[in-house]
């Protein structure tokens, strides 16, 4: 699970810059949770909307979207609140899809072009979450 400042951003991101699928929404009194995934090629009915190969939970604390003394969470890269990394997705074509990354403006935190691991990216979703872009022929 995710903690998102603003879940029309993050929603936008999810689905159209991953394309990701919003499966389910469920709204409580202080906040809201987002289950998003990608396609998994079967129709989708009410009953097996959550059998997918994985699912991403996005949870919107009402009233940060519009609390300027809000600083944001932690993505857990950084101290203090270390722990938490990112979460990774796989693709056919990474030069391709980093070339769309970057004309849709998505802020990167490695290009294929940095450091040592070229064939790896690591892109930041609109609350700064890493998530790393890998090609889905990679052998660790």
């Amino acid at each position: 699970m995710l903690r998102v400042k603003d879940p029309q951003a993050s929603l936008k991101f999810y689905t159209e810059v991953l394309g990701m699928d919003l499966v389910a929404k469920n709204e409580y009194e202080s906040f809201t949770l987002y289950f998003l995934a990608f396609d998994h090629g079967a129709p989708t009915t009410p009953e097996n909307r959550f059998a997918r190969e994985g699912i991403l939970e996005l949870t919107h604390n009402h009233g940060t979207e519009s609390d300027s003394a809000f600083a944001g969470y932690a993505s857990g890269n950084a101290d203090p609140g270390r722990g938490f990394g990112h979460i990774a997705i796989t693709v056919d074509d990474i030069e391709a899809a980093c070339a769309r990354f970057e004309q849709l403006g998505v802020r990167f935190q490695k290009r294929l072009t940095d450091g040592k691991m070229k064939h790896i990216a690591f892109i930041l979703d609109p609350d700064g979450y890493w998530i790393e872009v890998l090609p889905n022929t990679f052998q660790p």
